[in-house]
């Protein structure tokens, strides 16, 4: 008979299900805001390119590098659920900040507390869902996860476009609703998830002393070095939003932009996790890599029409394909109660790179225009791919279930 909370081989458990949808309406509730608030920034409180380039490499760089000491905690403390839903707490907390923001100062101050949030709940829960699915299904528990968040990250900007057509552009207005959802995401992860009894071996003291680091090999360590050229190619979508509104896409219909990705995004998520379980992963990394290339190439083509369009389309494409199998990697890759600690280090050296990435992007906007930007990510992800097919992806698919 099959343990509360855990899963049969042939069926993921209740609670990645659940996971998904805490994922789902929080991020609903972050899109529907972040979908405006560029846009919102530039036009409203008069910030430059730069500027919303900067708070959103500093901003996601914060949310990357507060992973690893949660992650770290939730190793310490044999626990992931307090962590996630702490995480999840904050990023509620900030929602109404938005709303009431009349300078950039405040916006900057929600934006950090919102990712802070998202820091604190993001290596706890990624190992919890690691924790839940049986090792054969990673890719499919990841991607159905990763899916799920992605459905909600489509269905705020549509909401969004909605209510500033109805509401006549009132961006604050928008802002409040948002409040909403983040509130019910908090109560489903409080009432909806069931943390699983830990078995087997638990992190011995500090899971970073060096003798617990050494456990994290080659392996693991080449995903991570691939992973942080990758992230230098994937600044924020916030740039994608901007060069729909360069090329005259009135404020209302921004949203689209992140709709179009995030639907891509969300269709391809759990039928690529899928596969990760069955075909080679470095060859599926490496597809999602030269469709970065090409997604950044369109939209340094064009900011209208269907080469705009293309690229964004291809931007969520390589989100499906490759956000779930980094996720998935790491887990295969760490022992199991050092999970969380991998995530967390994994993400600080992503965060650090997503920084640099996002304020260059911005630099290169403000500069030389928006194609400088796009093609700068264009070559750092052809860098990724080259690192790739030079070394390899040291890693075998996880064992079938017994």
């Amino acid at each position: 008979m099959a343990m509360p909370g855990l899963a049969s081989p042939s069926r993921l458990p209740a609670g990645i299900w659940a996971l998904g949808a805490v994922s789902l309406l929080m991020d609903l509730s972050s899109e529907l805001i972040h979908s405006l608030l560029p846009v919102f920034m530039v036009t409203t409180l008069g910030a430059s390119v730069l500027t919303v380039g900067l708070m959103e490499g500093f901003a996601e760089a914060t949310a990357l590098i507060v992973k690893v000491f949660s992650g770290v905690l939730s190793d310490y403390m044999g626990r992931r659920k307090p962590l996630a839903v702490l995480g999840y707490g904050l990023a509620a907390f900030s929602k109404p900040l938005f709303a009431l923001a009349s300078s950039v100062g405040l916006v900057l101050t929600a934006r950090l507390l919102d990712r802070i949030g998202k820091g604190v709940r993001g290596a706890p829960r990624d190992a919890l869902v690691a924790d839940l699915a049986p090792p054969a299904m990673r890719g499919a528990a990841f991607g159905l996860r990763q899916a799920l968040d992605t459905v909600g990250a489509f269905l705020g900007p549509l909401l969004a476009i909605g209510l500033m057509l109805l509401w006549a552009n009132d961006f604050r207005a928008v802002f409040w609703v948002a409040v909403i959802p983040a509130l019910l995401s908090v109560a489903l992860l409080v009432f909806g998830v069931r943390e699983p009894a830990r078995t087997g071996a638990t992190a011995s003291g500090n899971p970073i002393r060096r003798e617990n680091l050494r456990r994290l090999g080659r392996a693991y360590w080449w995903v991570v070095a691939v992973g942080a050229v990758f992230m230098l190619a994937r600044f924020s979508e916030a740039f994608l939003v901007l060069r729909a509104q360069q090329g005259g896409l009135a404020l209302a219909w921004t949203p689209l932009v992140l709709i179009a990705m995030n639907g891509v995004y969300s269709l391809g998520a759990y039928p690529f996790g899928k596969l990760a379980d069955r075909a080679s992963r470095a060859a599926l990394l490496g597809g999602g890599l030269a469709v970065l290339v090409a997604a950044d190439l369109l939209l340094a083509m064009s900011d209208q029409g269907p080469a705009m369009w293309g690229g964004i389309a291809l931007w969520g494409l390589h989100m499906a394909m490759t956000q779930g199998l980094l996720a998935t990697l790491i887990a295969d890759t760490a022992p199991a109660d050092l999970r969380g600690t991998a995530f967390g280090l994994f993400n600080l050296v992503s965060g650090l790179a997503l920084l640099v990435a996002s304020g260059l992007a911005g630099w290169l906007w403000d500069r030389w225009g928006a194609p400088a930007a796009f093609v700068s990510g264009a070559a750092f992800a052809a860098a990724a791919l080259a690192a790739l097919l030079i070394g390899g992806l040291p890693v075998r698919r996880a064992p079938a279930a017994s």
